[in-house]
């Protein structure tokens, strides 16, 4: 993991003290507990744009604004997906309105001043985004904004790696252990495109329900398709077919 702030934020988050709390809601909670913030927001996003899935929300307020993105097809968790890069206003009456038309006149009439948005990726896959908002307006200091981007990279990997906790015992382990297998994940996608012949997106949907339908992690499923043992299909009965060990 090269960012020992992110390893921090998964130990955090999967720590057993947070009980039911799902790990995306428990994200959003300790952004508002770090940083200068009034409310944080996680939805996934698709290549197409906003999925309408909010995953976390701080409060009704800010899943009401998610939602709205996904209503409007504009702002800047839309902005900050698309073009995969930090969106960042600090001060939404001076350009909310302007820049988004729609969603600018909605946020101010719900009381958010600043609003940073930061995307949620793995390489070219559009996975989601984080939603800051704020209150009052202003800029993020550098350490702030460095946090922010921690937050995100951390939220990337809860999105990705959900599935690989153990439900029987509610262990999370996985999120605290090395994340470097991201890249072979990214690997394993773009494989499955080829094969499909369908978009980044599909195939990582594809790669995560197999996962999810064998009871195996997204990292082992990515491993078998990057080492040729494994084969997607189109097939009706199947979204894999396992080739023979040597």
């Amino acid at each position: 993991m090269h960012n020992p702030r992110v390893a921090e934020i998964l130990s955090v988050i999967a720590d057993g003290r947070g009980g039911q709390v799902a790990l995306p809601a428990r994200l959003c909670a300790e952004c508002l507990s770090v940083l200068p913030v009034s409310g944080a927001g996680v939805a996934l996003m698709t290549a197409e744009g906003p999925s309408g899935v909010v995953l976390a929300a701080t409060d009704q307020r800010a899943r009401q604004l998610e939602e709205l993105q996904f209503t409007l097809g504009e702002g800047p968790c839309v902005e900050a997906s698309g073009s995969g890069r930090p969106v960042l206003q600090p001060d939404l009456v001076a350009a909310g309105p302007a820049r988004w038309p729609g969603f600018g006149a909605a946020v101010l009439e719900a009381g958010v001043h600043a609003i940073f948005a930061f995307p949620l990726r793995v390489g070219a896959i559009r996975v989601g985004v984080l939603d800051l908002y704020r209150d009052t307006p202003g800029h993020l200091t550098t350490h702030e904004l460095a946090e922010a981007v921690a937050f995100a990279e951390a939220a990337t990997v809860v999105v990705l790696h959900l599935q690989d906790h153990d439900r029987r015992d509610g262990s999370h382990a996985a999120l605290a252990g090395p994340i470097d297998g991201r890249a072979e994940v990214h690997q394993a996608t773009g494989m499955i495109t080829i094969q499909l012949g369908i978009s980044l997106a599909e195939a990582l949907l594809r790669l995560r329900a197999h996962a999810y339908a064998s009871g195996r992690t997204v990292s082992a499923i990515a491993a078998e398709v990057v080492n040729r043992r494994m084969r997607f299909d189109d097939s009706e009965s199947g979204t894999a077919t396992e080739r023979e060990r040597p």
